[in-house]
C-alpha cells in the first residue's frame, strides 16, 4: 500500500518522527514506554550486540531476521530495520522483505553500498552503480505486495562521489518506487538544506552522535525539511556507558552499596518487562489446590 503505511499516517499526524536505535527486546520495551512512535533497529548496534563486532558487514541475514523477530514481539509500535544492502543481488532482497514482512517489521533501510557494507560514517565505503540499486528497489517494492511496509532508500554516495552524485541516485530510487529517501553523511547545516530542496519528501535525517553530521534537534531539522529523525546509537552508547561505569565501580569497591541510585529500582525493572502479567499468566493455569484431609 505505498503511501498509506502505518510510517505514512504517523508522518502525516506529527510532520517530523523521531526514531530511537533499539537493539534488543529489552531497549525495545523502554523505547516505546518512552513515548517514541516509532522505533529503529540499527544493524551497526545488533552488530555490537549480537556479535560484539564492528559494523563490517559481519552481521549475517539470519541473524538481523531472528533479531527482528524477538524485539518485533516486544512491542507493538511500527519498527523500521536496518537492511543493509538487502544481503545480495535484487533476488536477494526479495527474501529479505518477505521475511522482515513475517517477522512483524513496519519497513526497511536498503542501502547501495558494495558487501562487505560498513557503517556510514566510517571510512572506506564504495557503492554499487546506481542502475544495480535501482533494480533493488524495485524488487523491495515488488516483494511487499500490498503490505504495509515502508521502503526507505539510503545511498552512501555522499563520501564517495560527492552530494550531487548522492541526489542524482536518490531521484532515482525515489522514480523506483521508493517511499522515502535518506542520504547518509552530510557533512554541514547547508548540504541538509541543499537536500531537503532538491528532494521529495520524507527525507531521513541521521544522528549520530560523533558522526560526520552536525547534531541537530527535531525543530531545527523539521525547519530545514526532513522529517525521519533517527537516532540509532543513542541508546547503545548511554548503555555502553552506564555499564562500563557500574562495573568498573563494582571491580573496584566490591560492591555497589554506594551506587543504588543509578541503578533501575527492582520493581520498575520488573514493570518494564511486565512481571505481573506473567503471574497473572501462571496463576490461571495453576492447579486449583486439593484441600487437606486431617
Amino acid at each position: 500500500m505505498p503511501g498509506d503505511t502505518r510510517i505514512h499516517r504517523l508522518l502525516a499526524e506529527h510532520g517530523t518522527i523521531i526514531m530511537p536505535g533499539v537493539y534488543d527486546a529489552l531497549s525495545a520495551r523502554i523505547a516505546a514506554r518512552a513515548g517514541f512512535e516509532v522505533l529503529f533497529i540499527s544493524g551497526y548496534s545488533l552488530s555490537a550486540s549480537q556479535l560484539g563486532l564492528p559494523d563490517f558487514g559481519y552481521l549475517t541475514q539470519t541473524e538481523l531476521i531472528q533479531s527482528v523477530q524477538r524485539i518485533c514481539r516486544a512491542t507493538e509500535r511500527p519498527i523500521i530495520v536496518d537492511a543493509d544492502t538487502g544481503y545480495g543481488n535484487p533476488l536477494n532482497v526479495l527474501r529479505t522483505v518477505e521475511e522482515l514482512i513475517r517477522a512483524g517489521a513496519a519497513g526497511m533501510f536498503l542501502e547501495d553500498q558494495r558487501w562487505p557494507k560498513r557503517c556510514g560514517h566510517m571510512r572506506g565505503k564504495r557503492v554499487i552503480p546506481m542502475e544495480d540499486h535501482v533494480q533493488k528497489i524495485r524488487a523491495a517494492v515488488d516483494a511487499r505486495e500490498g503490505s504495509d511496509f515502508f521502503i526507505v532508500a539510503r545511498t552512501d554516495a555522499r563520501q564517495v562521489a560527492g552530494l550531487d552524485e548522492a541526489i542524482r541516485r536518490s531521484h532515482a530510487y525515489k522514480e523506483a518506487g521508493a517511499d522515502a529517501l535518506f542520504i547518509e553523511a552530510p557533512t554541514s547545516v547547508e548540504e541538509l538544506r541543499t537536500m531537503a530542496k532538491e528532494l521529495e519528501p520524507p527525507l531521513v535525517a541521521n544522528m549520530l552522535e560523533g558522526g560526520v553530521t552536525p547534531l541537530l534537534n527535531r525543530e531545527e531539522l523539521g525547519e530545514i525539511g526532513l522529517q525521519l529523525i533517527v537516532c540509532p546509537l543513542t541508546a547503545l552508547y548511554a548503555s555502553a556507558r552506564a555499564t562500563a561505569d557500574i562495573l568498573e565501580h563494582l571491580r573496584s569497591a566490591g560492591t555497589t552499596r554506594e551506587q543504588i541510585g543509578s541503578l533501575l529500582e527492582f520493581e520498575k525493572f520488573n514493570s518494564i518487562i511486565d512481571l505481573d502479567a506473567h503471574y497473572s499468566l501462571e496463576n490461571r493455569y495453576s492447579a486449583a489446590k486439593e484441600p487437606e484431609h486431617g
